[in-house]
């Protein structure tokens, strides 16, 4: 997109932005911006600005002289350019950004992504959780692999015991969504379409895991549940299935779309 003289340029105008966004509120995933603002770009004339501007997918036009820009492909922009971490980066969200941020980077690696799935139990299994809704934050499907992931902007700071806790209630909502073919089956249809290509993916093998803000140290928890930092969830992605045996999931063998059984 831009050749070495303008790489400096780009690393500045990154830094720049990144500063205002800081000085905003965390609870919207789009900021709009004055140019004028931009000490960058603000000494280029109209057409000249324009160029620069819009070769970021992370900046669209707004009404009058403002532009928007949007903070999930601002961070995956800077990942390219800058030296910070993902995990600096992602402190500049919300929850809901963070789950959003975490969808994307599932997108960038070829995975078909959805996040906050809600689904109602109806199978007996509600009578040993006393649980009749769920919600899973983010789910991800590559091949016949699920991830299950819950979203938790948690520090170092908290303990691991209530870490533990929240990775064995995510195993939970995997046994909900086997005990639930229906709702299975609407999740897939969700993430897959209704496709006769379904049946060279089974079976499908769901792992629970959490995706927090900091890494803790810990990879696992008690019930050996993946604990991943947004600063590895990339090459997590890239890895898990050589240590998928050390990994606690649950196969689905069959999935019922439309009436038809695959």
């Amino acid at each position: 997109m831009f050749n070495t003289f303008y790489y400096s340029k780009i690393k500045r105008f990154l830094y720049e932005i990144l500063r205002i966004i800081e000085d905003t509120e965390k609870d919207s995933t789009n900021i709009c911006c004055d140019p004028s603002d931009l000490n960058t770009v603000k000494k280029l004339d109209r057409i000249e600005r324009d160029n620069f501007l819009f070769n970021f997918n992370f900046i669209k036009r707004t009404k009058g002289n403002y532009i928007s820009i949007n903070k999930i492909l601002f961070i995956m922009e800077c990942i390219k350019y800058l030296e910070i971490d993902i995990k600096q980066l992602s402190e500049i969200l919300d929850f809901n950004g963070f789950e959003t941020l975490i969808k994307e980077i599932l997108l960038k690696n070829n995975y078909f992504a959805i996040k906050n799935f809600r689904f109602s139990d109806r199978s007996n299994f509600k009578s040993t959780t006393s649980q009749k809704r769920y919600e899973i934050d983010v789910i991800g499907i590559y091949r016949n692999y699920l991830l299950i992931i819950d979203a938790k902007q948690w520090r170092r700071k908290d303990s691991f015991s209530a870490m533990s806790k929240a990775a064995n209630l995510q195993y939970r909502r995997v046994l909900a969504l086997k005990k639930n073919p229906d709702v299975f089956a609407n999740l897939i249809h969700k993430l897959l379409g209704v496709s006769p290509s379904i049946k060279g993916r089974l079976p499908f093998i769901l792992m629970p895991m959490m995706v927090t803000l900091e890494d803790n140290g810990n990879r696992v928890n008690n019930n050996q549940i993946p604990l991943v930092s947004i600063y590895k969830f990339n090459s997590f992605l890239h890895e898990f299935q050589k240590y998928l045996p050390y990994f606690k999931t649950t196969e689905i063998k069959k999935v019922s779309i439309q009436k038809k059984l695959f």
